[in-house]
C-alpha cells in the first residue's frame, strides 16, 4: 500500500509540474461613460422604480398584474428557471463519491474436456461452478484541476442567467402592455375626433345644400362637401377595426382569449411627465436584465474554458469495494469467511486525445472572447437606447407644443370660416379646407401624445425598469 501511494504521489507531482491553469478574464467594461449625452450627473433613475410606482393609471397596473400572472412567455421563463435549478443541484453533486450496490449470482458449466472442466471435477468434485457476490462499490474523482468546481460555477451562472432572462421577458411584457394600452386610448381619441368631424362636415353639407337650393353655389360645392364627409366617415371602420385588433393583442399579452379591454381613462386625462430621471450609465450594469445576463454568460464562458483546460490534465480516481463472495449459496453469509475488500487508485492522462482536447480548449477561449464582445456590445447598445429615448422625449415635447398650437389655430379658423360662410364672406372651399386641416391636426396631436407616453415607457425599460 505504501509503495502504491508513493507511486501515485510521484505521478501527480510530475503532472502538476507540467501544467498551468488559465485565469478568469476580468470584467471588460472599464470605460463606461460617467453620464449620458445630456450631461446629467444625478444617480437617481426611474429604472429602479417598481412597476406600481412608475405607472400611475390603475387600469394599466391591473393589466400588467394580469399579464405577469398569465402571460405564456413569462410562464415559459419560469420553467426555464426550474430546469436551471435542477441542473445546478446536479452540478453540486459533481464531487460526491459514487456508491453502487451490486448483487450477482452465476452458474458456469465448463466442458469436461477443458482445463477448467478437469480442474473443477478434480479439485471441487463437481461439474459446474457457482458464484454468489454482494458488494458496495465506491468511486471518487479528486478535483485537482478545479474541473468539477468550474462545472458548479457554470451551472450556478446558468441558473442566475435564467433568472435574468425571466426579468428581461417581464420588462418586455410590462412595456408591451403599457404601450398597447396607450395605443388603444389613442385609437379611442382618434375615433372621437373622426365622429366630431363627421358631425361638423354634416352641418356644413346642410348649409351648402341650402345655398344650392337658393342658387348661390353650384353642384360642385355639394360634391366636394360630400367627399369631405365621406373622407371622415371612412376613418370610422378603419379605427373600429384597429381598436378590436389592439384589444385582442392586449388580451393575448394577459394570457386571455380575445375580449373587450376596460379603459376607465382617456388619452386626454393622461399627463406626460416633464422630466424623467435617468441616473448614470453605471446603473445599467446592475439593473438591466439583458446586461446582467450577458455578464453571467461571460462567467459561463470563463468556466467552460477552465473545464476544457482541466480535461487535458491527469485525473485521479480512487475506488474501493467490499462485500460478500462465496462459491456456495450456503456459505454466502458466512462472516467473516465470505468477506472481501478491494482498494485501488488510478491516474489517467489523455495521450492520443490531446490534440482534440487542445482544440476544444482553444474553441472555448474563442467563445469566451466572443462573450466579451457580446457583453460590450450589449452595454453600448443599452447606453444608446437610453440616449435615443431621451432625444425622443425632448423633441416630441417640442413637436407636441407646435402641433397643439396649430390645432388651436385651426379650431379658431374653422369657427371663423363657418361664421364667414354663413354671412357670405367666405366660400365653401375655405370651410372644407379648414375642416380637413383640423381633422389632420387633431389626429396628429393624439399620435404625438401617444408617442410621448410610449417614449417614457421605452426609457423606463431601457433603464432596466419593469421587473421590480
Amino acid at each position: 500500500m505504501k509503495i502504491l501511494i508513493n507511486s501515485f504521489l510521484a505521478l501527480l507531482i510530475l503532472a502538476i509540474s507540467s501544467c498551468s491553469l488559465t485565469k478568469n478574464i476580468a470584467n471588460p467594461m472599464k470605460d463606461v461613460p460617467m453620464n449620458f449625452r445630456d450631461g446629467n450627473t444625478d444617480t437617481n433613475s426611474i429604472g429602479a422604480l417598481p412597476v406600481k410606482d412608475f405607472f400611475a393609471t390603475p387600469t394599466i397596473r391591473n393589466l400588467i398584474d394580469s399579464a405577469l400572472l398569465r402571460n405564456i412567455d413569462l410562464q415559459m421563463a419560469l420553467k426555464n428557471i426550474e430546469a436551471s435549478e435542477l441542473m445546478l443541484q446536479r452540478a453540486k453533486m459533481g464531487n460526491v463519491p459514487q456508491l453502487n450496490l451490486q448483487v450477482t449470482a452465476s452458474s458456469n458449466r465448463p466442458s469436461d474436456n477443458s482445463l477448467n472442466g478437469l480442474s473443477t471435477s478434480q479439485f471441487l468434485k463437481t461439474t459446474h461452478i457457482e458464484d454468489f457476490n454482494a458488494n458496495l462499490g465506491l468511486s471518487w474523482e479528486a478535483d485537482i484541476w478545479g474541473k468539477i468546481k468550474k462545472q458548479k460555477e457554470a451551472a450556478y451562472a446558468g441558473y442566475l442567467q435564467s433568472a435574468e432572462v425571466k426579468k428581461a421577458v417581464q420588462t418586455r411584457i410590462v412595456a408591451e402592455v403599457a404601450t398597447g394600452f396607450y395605443q388603444l386610448l389613442m385609437l379611442d381619441a382618434q375615433l372621437k375626433v373622426a365622429q366630431q368631424n363627421i358631425e361638423l362636415n354634416t352641418n356644413t353639407l346642410k348649409m351648402i345644400k341650402m345655398q344650392f337650393d337658393a342658387g348661390q353655389v353650384s353642384s360642385l360645392a355639394i360634391q366636394q362637401a360630400e367627399a369631405q364627409l365621406l373622407n371622415a366617415t371612412q376613418l370610422i371602420p378603419q379605427l373600429t377595426t384597429a381598436i378590436s385588433i389592439q384589444e385582442n393583442a392586449l388580451s393575448v399579452l394577459t394570457g386571455k382569449f380575445p375580449t373587450a379591454i376596460e379603459r376607465a381613462a382617456t388619452l386626454a386625462q393622461l399627463t406626460v411627465p416633464d422630466q424623467l430621471a435617468v441616473g448614470v450609465p453605471a446603473n445599467l450594469l446592475s439593473i438591466r436584465p439583458d446586461v446582467k445576463s450577458m455578464e453571467l454568460g461571460l462567467r459561463i464562458a470563463n468556466a467552460k474554458v477552465g473545464i476544457a483546460n482541466a480535461m487535458m490534465y491527469p485525473s485521479l480516481t480512487i475506488s474501493a469495494s467490499g462485500g460478500l463472495n462465496s462459491f456456495k449459496a450456503s456459505n454466502w453469509f458466512n462472516i467473516p469467511a465470505s468477506l472481501f475488500g478491494v482498494v485501488g487508485g488510478g491516474i489517467t492522462q489523455p495521450i492520443f486525445q490531446r490534440k482534440e482536447l487542445k482544440t476544444q480548449f482553444e474553441l472555448a477561449k474563442i467563445e469566451r472572447e466572443k462573450s466579451v464582445l457580446q457583453f460590450r456590445q450589449t452595454v453600448i447598445g443599452a447606453v444608446a437606447e437610453v440616449s435615443n429615448e431621451q432625444a425622443k422625449l425632448i423633441n416630441l415635447k417640442n413637436e407636441y407644443a407646435t402641433v397643439q398650437t396649430r390645432v388651436q389655430t385651426l379650431q379658431l379658423a374653422v369657427k371663423n370660416a363657418d361664421l364667414l360662410f354663413k354671412s357670405g364672406m367666405a366660400n365653401y372651399l375655405e370651410v372644407i379646407t379648414a375642416q380637413g386641416n383640423l381633422l389632420r391636426g387633431e389626429l396628429d396631436l393624439t399620435t404625438i401624445k401617444t408617442a410621448q407616453l410610449n417614449a417614457g415607457v421605452a426609457l423606463y425599460r431601457a433603464l432596466g425598469g419593469g421587473w421590480q
